[in-house]
């Protein structure tokens, strides 16, 4: 079972630029691909970007050039590079992962979720 823990929200002006981190724990096999949904206030949630295994990437087009995902496989946690933010940014942001357990069974699992407020 993998436990996901989110941090680094918090108030930014916007054109500021914040990092959200998630480090995932617990009992697995492997870690396939990590990732970032958002939810606005009476909005779905949407997917914001995406990293496989392979370090492959893929965001949505609303970030796109704005936002940076990366990964530390050797800490099994993904960042998300947040810049030139606006405030229809403004979200809770919720990490995501799929991973393969011992049973060889992939699962997937989230985050609390971090808020993430641009506002002047």
């Amino acid at each position: 079972q993998v436990q996901l823990e989110e941090s680094g929200g918090g108030l930014v002006q916007p054109g500021g630029s914040l990092t959200l981190s998630c480090t995932a724990s617990g009992s697995f096999r492997t870690i396939n691909h990590m990732g970032w949904y958002r939810q606005a206030p009476g909005k779905q949630r949407e997917f914001v970007a995406r990293i496989t295994s392979d370090s492959s990437t893929e965001y949505a087009d609303s970030v796109k050039d704005r936002f940076t995902i990366s990964r530390d496989n050797a800490k099994n946690t993904v960042y998300l590079q947040m810049n030139s933010l606006k405030t229809t940014d403004t979200a809770v942001y919720y990490c995501n992962t799929r991973y393969q357990n011992w049973a060889w069974n992939y699962l997937e699992v989230w985050g609390q979720g971090t808020l993430v407020t641009v506002s002047s």
